[in-house]
């Protein structure tokens, strides 16, 4: 049975909205499935005018459910997500008039968005070269896979291949022996989307300076490289990396996940090693452990971590996890709750800090709600406009 959270919902969204700090904006957007479509989303959000150009059976996101094998009619939350507040326009761009069409509507748009591949989009004559040439007004934001250049230019990417895998982010997560994780889907789309999102706010910002368009580009894979510069970073300087541990031999043990006797997880946060240490000793009642010399310095305690985490596991098994926290709190020890979707759902945090967003059903549909996009804008109380259905608005601005 599928669970339906409903909650308070608006009847007067329209009246609420104010227009976004990207009204006026025009964006055509050609997309698929989940990255580009989601930084067109994100500019929806804040007040953009975003033309979804689709083909005749739609962005393939719309079916994703029955492409996974899913059986039955069910709404679909990833596109949701990703297009609403948009208007949706049926082209067959292989047909000459359409194409045509597409190319008056992207004549009169601040932003020409795509993350179709780039053979595609020069056999259309709608590559980057052709249409910044031919309206030098236009931003043209092109995202890709693996980048513009290089052998694997026009490889299919997905942000689970370019984002996760190939930047090194997903071995990452692991120790070496073991295999990556199933990850969550979108991640990196989100995060490549945002990336493109800021390049096109800073080209439009230029754009009242210089008076000309550009071309602003990224890609899966340089933005998991960027995700993963930490890591990258050390290894360029040090020419080593220390790899994910298995947690009960982690070398750092205030910065490691928990599990309390009710079942529920924690992630300590003790980055500092010698601030945080002391805090925790006493938060266990175990200050006998100041004059143990396997966890007197922080290189002590890093060599003895698989110690450490079994005494904390020994420990945080006593009590359950309100317990626990009001005890690592009174003794100022920082933690975060290790949610699960449903507990993310209803924390606090993310509801009072309108983690979450009543959407704007369309006429007959059930109320319900979705994840915000990421930032706040002061004096503007953006809300998402509906989905739209497929070929649901005629070519023009």
């Amino acid at each position: 049975m599928t669970r339906v959270i409903v909650t308070r919902m608006s009847k007067d969204l329209d009246e609420k909205r104010t227009p976004g700090p990207l009204a006026g904006v025009r964006v055509v957007e050609l997309g698929v499935m989940v990255a580009g479509p989601a930084a067109g989303g994100v500019m929806a959000d804040w007040g953009a005018d975003v033309i979804k150009v689709e083909s005749p059976t739609g962005d393939p996101l719309r079916h994703i459910f029955a492409a996974l094998g899913t059986v039955g009619d069910l709404p679909t939350p990833p596109f949701e997500m990703d297009n609403r507040g948009k208007r949706s326009v049926v082209l067959d761009v292989a047909n000459e008039d359409d194409l045509s069409t597409l190319l008056s509507l992207i004549k009169d748009a601040d932003v020409f968005l795509t993350n179709i591949r780039l053979p595609s989009l020069a056999r259309l004559g709608l590559d980057p070269e052709t249409l910044t040439e031919q309206f030098p007004n236009l931003i043209y934001a092109l995202l890709t896979g693996y980048g513009q250049s290089g052998p694997d230019a026009a490889r299919a990417g997905y942000d689970v291949g370019a984002f996760w895998a190939r930047s090194g982010l997903a071995q990452n997560t692991v120790p070496l022996d073991a295999y990556p994780s199933m990850l969550g889907g979108g991640v990196g789309d989100h995060v490549t989307a945002i990336t493109l999102v800021s390049g096109i706010a800073a080209a439009l910002f230029d754009r009242t300076r210089t008076g000309r368009g550009r071309l602003v580009h990224t890609s899966l894979l340089r933005a998991g490289v960027y995700a993963n510069s930490w890591t990258l970073g050390v290894h360029l300087r040090f020419g080593r990396v220390e790899s994910a541990r298995h947690r009960e031999d982690s070398r750092t043990p205030l910065i490691n996940p928990y599990r309390t006797g009710d079942g529920r997880g924690l992630w300590l946060l003790g980055l500092e090693a010698d601030r945080h240490w002391p805090n925790v000793v006493r938060a266990i009642g175990r200050e006998d452990l100041f004059d143990d010399p396997r966890f007197a310095t922080a290189t002590s305690r890093k060599e003895n971590g698989g110690v450490i985490v079994a005494l904390l596991d020994e420990v945080f098994a006593r009590y359950t996890r309100d317990e626990l926290t009001k005890i690592l709190d009174a003794h100022d020890v920082w933690w975060a709750p290790i949610n699960t979707i449903a507990d993310a759902l209803e924390d606090p945090q993310v509801i009072l800090n309108e983690g979450l967003v009543d959407m704007t059903p369309q006429e007959g549909d059930e109320p319900f709600r979705a994840a915000n996009s990421p930032i706040d804008f002061g004096g503007y109380t953006v809300r998402p406009r509906a989905v739209p259905t497929l070929g649901e608005h005629e070519p023009r601005w």
